[in-house]
């Protein structure tokens, strides 16, 4: 039997803090997974700033943000480890994207890895988007290769983060997914109109009205056209989508209500394929699972039977996947599939550090 304890550190596009979580890996025959313990440590005011406004920076200072992050992160994962009493093999970093443009080259998550492991004295993997760029793909998503490995009984995975992304086998058993559309990087953005830092279970977005007109237009966006490998970032949200909310000159609640009709249409078109059996299993994780509106409308159109798993899963699953993409990575085994990115091969992604 084979058994790795690692802390899996994940930033998401929401902005709503850093996920750690604490994982226990075993391999007998196959894999299998434990979240131990996790945790949200939310964002200050200021860091919320700092994340949110780390696009528009020059080269030196997104380098002097990547020091300060990873110095945050170190900080917070030592006392995480302390506050419970775990200690891990060593630490997998998914970090925090700021820059994601594949077709430009770019792709960048901050969090400076060689100041993590200075700080918790133990190895740390991250960067684990770059080289899979460097191959020609688009260096996301990369928890399909763990869908495969780890929740290879559900037909589907959907992950509703800031971004929706979905993860499933073609009839080839090769493993195929992309970024469908964002979530709460809109819907977060819409609430704060409201004076709320979200939607809680999607009540305002439940009491607005479809407009028919502004749901066309979301929905003729030319990236939903294009055909997998895709992957969006905040760039392409921020010049891209939320121009055509604005356009509309309508109540907030009723750009709530569009939007998520949007994002229930989208993720439909990615799950009813035309080899996709009626009542298919469809794992829905990532904080988007708590918006009850949200999931009562993808059931609606979707022709899947939706599966809602335990708390730590949906809260956690993606602090932990980069657990196991570094578990991986530590092993020299492949963790980014060229089906999923587009990449000239398969690739082991990720950079180990060492405390010095």
């Amino acid at each position: 039997m084979i058994k790795y304890k690692v802390i899996g550190i994940m930033s998401g596009t929401s902005l709503d803090g850093l996920d750690i979580a604490y994982c226990e890996f075993v391999k007998n025959r196959k894999w299998k997974f434990k979240i131990v313990h996790a945790e949200t440590i939310k964002y200050s005011k200021d860091w919320k700033t700092k994340l949110g406004e780390a696009i528009k920076l020059k080269k030196n200072n997104i380098d002097s943000l990547n020091i300060e992050y990873g110095n945050y992160i170190g900080k917070e994962v030592l006392k995480f480890m302390n506050r419970k009493k775990k200690y891990p093999d060593f630490i997998s970093s998914h970090g925090h994207t700021v820059f994601h443009q594949p077709e430009k080259g770019i792709t960048l998550q901050i969090g400076d890895g060689k100041i993590i492991s200075s700080i918790c004295k133990l190895q740390v993997v991250n960067d684990f988007r770059s080289g899979d760029v460097a191959l020609g793909g688009q260096g996301a998503p990369l928890v399909p290769i763990v869908d495969k490995i780890l929740f290879s009984e559900y037909e589907f995975c959907l992950n509703l983060g800031g971004i929706a992304n979905i993860s499933f086998d073609n009839p080839k058993e090769e493993r195929i997914a992309y970024d469908i559309c964002p979530v709460n990087l809109v819907l977060n953005d819409l609430a704060t109109l409201l004076g709320k830092e979200l939607d809680s279970e999607g009540r305002f977005a439940s009491k607005g009205k479809l407009n028919e007109s502004l749901l066309e237009k979301l929905n003729a966006l030319p990236f939903y056209k294009t055909k997998s490998p895709k992957s969006l970032g905040r760039e392409w949200v921020e010049n891209k989508f939320i121009p055509v909310l604005f356009t509309f000159n309508i109540p907030v609640q009723d750009k709530l209500r569009t939007a998520v009709e949007h994002i229930a249409i989208q993720i439909t078109n990615a799950v009813n394929s035309p080899f996709t059996i009626r009542n298919s299993s469809l794992l829905v994780t990532g904080g988007g699972t708590y918006n009850k509106f949200l999931v009562e409308r993808i059931a609606f159109h979707s022709k899947c039977k939706i599966i809602i798993p335990d708390d730590k899963t949906i809260q956690f699953k993606e602090a932990m996947a980069f657990a196991f993409l570094g578990t991986l990575k530590m092993r020299g085994e492949i963790n980014i599939l060229k089906s999923v990115t587009g990449a000239k091969r398969n690739s082991s992604g990720g950079r180990i550090y060492f405390p010095i």
